[in-house]
């Protein structure tokens, strides 16, 4: 019977084709994942921006005394809730109506009808009703504040709409985590399935399982860690494309979801590949030499 010597080299290409047509099939499975954790992150950034430059007007007394408004100044930049503080004096806030408006109340009425007020920027964790309306209970014992001032609905509708995409994300995140994890489990057992019976032979001359997990276990795990670069590498250029397709420029914080999302993208792939090659390799460990022969 005739040997073909171009068998070892056929039997190396078929080995190196699987393991990279596996390593691509779950690069491109963990970008997606990562793709909706990286919308995930970059709404909640762009939430807390929102929320932070929602305005709560704290419309004074007419007219203010100064040592009043500045105590309650110093009230709010000390305060746990508020993230920044600003005066509007009377004659600031005509100078803005004139420029919003196009009138000038002042020249028909004979004088600036316009109270002074403290613009107020909440913290991102104290946006929304009930804790604006906390604040403004604390605010009552200042004599000095006229009325609070603050769009409702708009807060209302904002936190409705965030909690509806967060949701919608997540699920998205976990259902592709889901089938992330099929597919790696499909993957790493066709690729164990192959070398079944040098496990079995392996275990017979008595060698440990931890012994023969090892190189799998270690094979799989690379193949996870590239698959996870992969990802982040297609990540970087989506990012890369819509900053230069929007011409968007981004600052650096807000490449930090970026960042985090390809740490996680990392510890997940490296993770997964880890635990399911252990269990791939464990099933034919328990197995029997008989049944290997049906499987």
């Amino acid at each position: 019977m005739a040997i073909d010597k171009h068998e070892p080299s056929k039997q190396k290409r078929t080995f190196f084709n699987m393991h990279l047509t596996a390593t691509v099939s779950m690069s491109l499975v963990l970008f997606l994942v990562g793709l909706v954790g990286l919308l995930f992150l970059t709404a909640r950034h762009m939430t807390t921006q929102l929320k932070e430059n929602m305005n709560i007007s704290l419309v004074l007394s007419d007219p203010p005394e100064q040592s009043d408004y500045q105590r309650i100044e110093r009230y709010l930049k000390a305060s746990p809730y508020v993230k920044s503080v600003s005066y509007i004096s009377k004659e600031k806030a005509l100078e803005e109506h004139i420029r919003t408006m196009g009138d000038n109340p002042q020249e028909f009425l004979g004088y600036n009808p316009l109270r002074a007020s403290l613009e107020v920027k909440p913290n991102a964790a104290y946006a929304n009703s009930d804790s604006i309306r906390m604040i403004e209970s604390k605010l009552k014992v200042f004599d000095t504040i006229y009325k609070v001032v603050y769009r409702k609905d708009a807060l209302d509708v904002v936190n409705q709409n965030i909690r509806k995409l967060s949701f919608f994300l997540l699920a998205m995140a976990l259902l592709l985590l889901l089938v992330s994890i099929a597919l790696f489990n499909t993957t790493i057992r066709m690729m164990i399935y192959s070398n079944r019976f040098i496990i079995n032979t392996m275990k017979l001359v008595g060698a440990k399982s931890s012994f023969i997990r090892r190189p799998y276990m270690r094979r799989s795990m690379f193949n996870g860690l590239i698959a996870a670069l992969l990802s982040s590498l297609y990540l970087a250029g989506v990012v890369y494309y819509a900053q230069y397709h929007f011409e968007v420029v981004l600052e650096p914080e807000q490449w930090i979801p970026l960042g985090m999302v390809s740490v996680g993208l990392i510890l997940t792939g490296v993770a997964l590949a880890a635990l399911l090659s252990y269990f791939a390799v464990g099933r034919y460990l328990r197995m029997t030499t008989d049944k290997m022969y049906f499987v």
